[in-house]
């Protein structure tokens, strides 16, 4: 299992340049499943909108697979080498990806050797307990089950600055290891 987890993923320079250098491959080698956030749609995804965005970040556009999460069967099974996951809503994407039954998926693509690559969103994500997201990103309504993949046991707190300070010393108290990632920062979890 390789985690490559960053607050920005390839957003800034430096976590840009800790993702190309966990990589199996160089970038434009690497077949990729990319899932967007909560905000995409099946007409985004025909569009090519996703893959365009994955061919800027220097993804090669015919090795690039995008999530559609109405027919997320044609995401099943495939020879990926890494698998991405961006920012958004950290709860509404989850829960689209637990409705069209994906989460079991993006497992057996970590088990099986797959890079993961999450940034904000989906760095949380690997996670277990995610309550203490809900203070910024708003869970959708009904969304009773707060716990991410719970690939590791950590707790990420993401785009941490000074004014997350205090949140940080309320889930000490909880006896959870804590991680803070500024914007700056990336960590790599094999």
């Amino acid at each position: 299992m390789k985690l490559i987890l960053s607050s920005c993923d390839f957003r800034n320079e430096h976590s840009r340049q800790v993702i190309l250098d966990n990589l199996p491959k160089p970038l434009s080698e690497c077949r990729l499943l990319f899932i967007p956030n909560e905000k995409v749609t099946s007409d985004k995804v025909a569009c090519g909108k996703y893959h365009a965005r994955m061919t800027e970040l220097g993804f090669d556009p015919a090795l690039v697979c995008v999530l559609d999460y109405a027919d997320p069967t044609a995401s099943v099974g495939l020879d990926i080498d890494v698998l991405y996951i961006s920012g958004g809503n950290t709860f509404a994407t989850l829960d689209r990806i637990r409705r069209c039954g994906f989460d079991r998926e993006i497992i057996r693509y970590i088990q099986a050797g797959v890079t993961y690559v999450g940034g904000s969103a989906g760095a949380h994500m690997v996670c277990g307990d995610l309550t203490h997201v809900a203070r910024y990103d708003a869970p959708p309504d009904g969304m009773a089950e707060l716990r991410g993949l719970g690939l590791i046991d950590l707790t990420f707190l993401c785009h941490f600055t000074p004014a997350r300070e205090s949140h940080l010393d309320e889930l000490k108290t909880t006896g959870r290891k804590v991680v803070t990632l500024t914007d700056e920062q990336s960590i790599v979890i094999i």
